[in-house]
């Protein structure tokens, strides 16, 4: 295909909150262009944009996915992502592809969880935002307090770039506000008295326009043609339009509005860092270093896994050897394609602005610059809603690690961990409804069925005392016996502490060495005199330890942040060996942690929980509920509060269904570990017990 110039190219992401009509406005975009000519409906399972089997079922986006059309001269790419924030991670990736997001409004229903997610999302990338509100067809619509309410959260630089013209099924058409129109019959609003506003929103980035404009001369068109593209650029101006995507009403001049005052390739400032770590500017020209970036992979069951890369700068070919990030040797990208939902179309190469995918690149990651310049990372949601999964055919776990790992390379908000200590395999995610798509297309994809339950926390095992005690290891069975005695010292190790100046001459007078698990926190000081216990026998020693704190002593977790000092022992010259002292090893370190207050400690994590101002007091009621600490409360703008505070992991794996419950679905949250703490006595007693009675029953 013929090379598009950059400043006919429009990349746009449509997002905002579930059930706004972001899918069906593409599908209608779509129709209206020209692009398709078959019907396309979300809710008859006919969509372009909504083709997995998962999406048709649920009437919803679980990813995002990208689509193309002209309108007007313009080369658009536009992506529809999900609305639920379960599936934000789909978001996220597609805002970091584009110059402009659409943020669609429900007319009806107003602002939602996801349309301030992607909003900031947006802002923070540093790209043009438009708000679209849409289904302007439906009843029960008070315009003029969605616009307000609107401008309330998201700030006055929010204005009306055209206005309704009736309501409701009586809903016909839109009235600009910038040139106002003679025929205003049915408008909501006067659109003059949105005009000055949207005006001095558009020349508050030019300062002699403006000074001209307070005197008395209003700008002239051609000077607002050229300045609202900066105003959008810039976050001076976030033009409110009007449509319904049922109808198709509004929807030519929502387009003609993204081609006027959408964002070029080149009106937004992206920054790289060299390879001598030197931060540049990255330029949207064709001809320049190739600078480009994976923002989403797809497994797709017929062509495999395609990556969808947006170049920033420079020209890619098909089949060109190119530099990748991580990986030393170039790599050679095999056939480009555009993509139309899902249908790929090859083509020999592309620019600056466009966005292409590859297939069959094993090698390429999601995050991924290619080229000698690196993009900034993108920063993905850390998953922390998990679920315990177990094979439902026996022997069909070699299929379930081939499916999960798929799934784990298309999706950043998705991790699998193998938990040794608690010897389940936990899938983690946004939310059990992100796992539970997940687990359907594992089933239609990979034919792979699992189970799934909640998983076990992982609790930890540690001392709050000192003590100190041996343990003799005899055995005698004829032939050969077993000796080894160990005597030792056990104390709390503090976190974070500095190993050299902790573990000096001053605390243990006769060290000879130590040696430190980070990832434990636990360090073992050698302070044996005069050869009691042989130096050959001290590793078999250490891994005893480590292996009764991979055991756990009190509960069958995992100890941590403990110190253990080796300073006597007795040995035999013909019973004694690794094994005995392994032996000794391990239970001495097991009688003397059980006379050291030993004690569980379970995971703390950060929550911050975005709700209604009416709604904080029930969150803070709530958190304490489950032994949580408000630490803050955040102004999150309009109405909206956000409550951070720290929680016991145990007490929020399934909190999106309480705060949906308590705020009627208004309400949102992210979670992150922070650290262990100590667990209340009540309840490590009631941990204690459960964790004897298992083991009871499975001996």
């Amino acid at each position: 295909m013929a090379k598009i110039p950059v400043a006919d190219i429009r990349n746009v992401a449509f997002g905002g909150h579930g059930a706004a009509g972001k899918t069906a406005l593409l599908d209608k975009i779509l129709s209206m262009t020209g692009t398709i000519t078959r019907p396309a409906s979300v809710d008859e399972g006919t969509s372009i944009c909504d083709f997995d089997e998962e999406e048709k079922v649920h009437h919803h986006s679980v990813e995002a996915h990208v689509v193309h059309f002209n309108h007007d001269g313009k080369r658009f790419y536009a992506i529809d992502t999900p609305g639920y924030p379960d599936f934000i991670g789909q978001t996220i990736g597609a805002v970091h592809a584009v110059d402009t997001v659409v943020i669609e409004i429900n007319a009806q229903s107003g602002i939602g969880v996801t349309t301030r997610r992607v909003f900031n999302e947006a802002g923070k990338a540093g790209l043009g935002r438009f708000i679209a509100i849409n289904k302007m067809d439906t009843d029960n619509i008070e315009f003029t307090v969605l616009v307000k309410s609107i401008q309330d959260m998201f700030g006055k630089s929010c204005q009306l770039l055209n206005i309704p013209l009736g309501r409701g099924p009586d809903f016909r058409g839109v009235a600009s506000t910038l040139g106002v129109p003679e025929d205003t019959q049915g408008a909501l609003i006067d659109p003059n008295e949105i005009h000055t506003a949207l005006i001095e929103s558009i020349i508050e980035v030019d300062e002699d326009v403006m000074a001209r404009y307070f005197d008395g001369a209003e700008p002239t068109a051609e000077e607002l043609a050229r300045l609202i593209v900066h105003a959008v650029a810039g976050g001076a101006l976030i033009p409110i339009v009007c449509c319904s995507a049922k109808t198709g009403v509004g929807v030519k001049e929502l387009l003609d509005a993204l081609v006027f005052c959408g964002l070029p390739p080149s009106a937004v400032h992206h920054t790289a860092v060299t390879a001598d770590e030197k931060v540049v500017d990255v330029m949207a020209d064709p001809d320049g270093p190739l600078v480009a970036q994976i923002f989403k992979t797809r497994i797709d069951p017929f062509v495999q896994k395609l990556s969808f890369i947006r170049i920033y700068s420079g020209t890619l070919k098909s089949n060109e050897t190119v530099h990748a990030e991580g990986i030393r040797k170039g790599v050679k990208l095999g056939q480009l394609f555009e993509i139309q939902a899902d249908k790929t179309e090859p083509i020999e190469s592309a620019s600056a602005g466009q966005i292409v995918a590859v297939t069959k690149m094993e090698d390429l990651k999601t995050g991924m610059s290619l080229g000698d310049l690196l993009l900034p990372h993108i920063h993905f949601p850390s998953p922390m809603v998990g679920l315990a999964i177990t094979s439902k055919g026996r022997g069909d776990e070699a299929k379930i690690a081939t499916a999960l790992h798929k799934v784990e390379m298309e999706d950043p908000t998705f991790h699998v961990h193998a938990d040794p200590q608690t010897k389940e395999m936990v899938a983690y995610g946004m939310s059990e409804l992100h796992l539970q798509m997940l687990r359907e297309r594992l089933k239609r994809r990979d034919r792979a069925e699992v189970e799934t339950k909640e998983p076990k926390v992982p609790y930890r095992e540690t001392i709050q005392a000192n003590a100190e005690g041996s343990y003799r290891h005899r055995k005698q069975s004829g032939g050969r016996g077993q000796f080894g005695e160990v005597h030792i010292r056990m104390f709390p190790l503090p976190k974070d502490v500095k190993m050299e100046e902790f573990c000096t001459k001053a605390r243990f007078p006769s060290m000879k060495e130590y040696h430190y698990d980070e990832e434990n926190n636990f360090v073992w000081v050698n302070s044996v005199v005069g050869g009691t216990i042989p130096s050959n026998f001290l590793p078999a020693i250490e891994k005893g330890f480590k292996e009764r704190m991979e055991r756990g002593v009190i509960a069958g977790f995992k100890v941590q942040n403990v110190g253990v000092e080796v300073h006597f022992g007795k040995y035999h010259d013909v019973d004694s060996s690794e094994q005995a002292f392994k032996t000794a090893g391990s239970m001495a370190f097991r009688n003397v942690f059980q006379q050291a207050k030993p004690g569980l400690l379970e995971p703390i994590v950060k929550i911050e929980i975005t709700v209604p101002g009416s709604k904080v007091g029930d969150i803070t009621s709530d958190m304490s509920g489950r032994r949580g600490r408000v630490l803050r409360m955040d102004s999150a703008g309009g109405d909206l509060q956000t409550v951070v505070a720290e929680v016991p992991l145990a007490e929020v794996m399934t909190y999106a269904r309480a705060l949906s419950s308590i705020t009627g679905g208004q309400g949102s949250y992210s979670l992150e570990y922070s650290h262990h703490d100590i667990v209340p006595g009540n309840v490590q007693q009631e941990i204690i017990a459960k964790a004897q009675m298992k083991e009871e029953e499975e001996e």
